[in-house]
């Protein structure tokens, strides 16, 4: 006679799906990524899919302590900016900030000045930056405005004594510095730092790209589209549309192709 051994409850698999492994871990990670950077910049944001998952997981705590930083810095705003360490604010209150502006480690914003400092959705301030908008007590500064989606890069400087308006969706590379203020020197009997100052102010229009350690001065009004080759220097005047200029001063080298 054969006796038919009890029956033996099935144990759970110990085993992962593939689906739950760390490349889909991944795509999660990457995804939620996609969805609030597109929610916060207006506009989708591309991930490459060989970036290590260590690598986003960083991006999204060091995000996560700029956002807690912000709370704590501007307590009663909202919309409030993701905060580096290290960053310096005066004139707090003129500062006024869209959705997802982000100022970066170490930067110094100024914004002591008749206009203050308005940034649009999505601005980034680079790490190391400075908004200085008052170059001296004795006559109050005007300001500055960013348009959505403008990056200004890091280790730049922005004197905005005169004014300084630049569009939206902008690049504006590394160690570049804007100065919106000239020295008169008309008398030679007179040390120039008593001649007094003169303001005319500076325009960077829409989707221009502006290269690293590029000098802007004051009175230069930049086109709509145009590009300013890295280590130019561009004085008072006008930088017609769509060009791409360079050199020392700057000076039309082409014209950027029609679609």
């Amino acid at each position: 006679m054969v006796t038919t051994p009890p029956a033996v409850a099935a144990r759970p698999s110990t085993r992962v799906p593939a689906s739950a492994g760390p490349g889909r871990g991944a795509d999660v990670l990457r995804s939620w990524l996609i969805r609030r950077a597109g929610a916060l910049r207006g506009r989708p944001l591309a991930i490459d899919e060989r970036m290590p998952p260590s690598y986003l997981a960083s991006l999204v705590v060091e995000r996560g302590l700029m956002a807690a930083r912000g709370l704590v810095r501007f307590p009663a705003r909202s919309p409030r900016p993701f905060v580096g360490s290290r960053v310096r604010l005066r004139g707090k209150r003129l500062l006024s900030v869209g959705r997802g502006v982000t100022l970066g480690h170490g930067c110094l914003v100024d914004a002591t000045s008749i206009d203050g400092v308005r940034l649009g959705d999505g601005v980034t301030v680079g790490r190391g930056t400075r908004i200085e908008c008052t170059g001296s007590v004795a006559t109050l500064g005007r300001g500055l405005v960013v348009g959505a989606g403008t990056g200004l890069g890091a280790d730049s400087f922005y004197g905005c004594a005169g004014g300084v308006r630049i569009g939206p969706d902008t690049i504006v590379g590394e160690f570049v510095s804007f100065h919106s203020e000239d020295h008169v020197f008309a008398s030679r009997a007179v040390p120039i730092r008593d001649q007094g100052t003169t303001h005319r102010g500076i325009e960077v229009g829409a989707g221009c790209w502006i290269g690293s350690r590029v000098t802007v001065l004051d009175g230069a009004r930049i086109g709509d589209g145009c590009v300013i080759a890295a280590g130019a220097v561009v004085v008072a005047g006008e930088y017609p549309a769509h060009g791409i200029y360079g050199g020392v001063p700057a000076r039309l080298l082409k014209v950027r192709p029609e679609d």
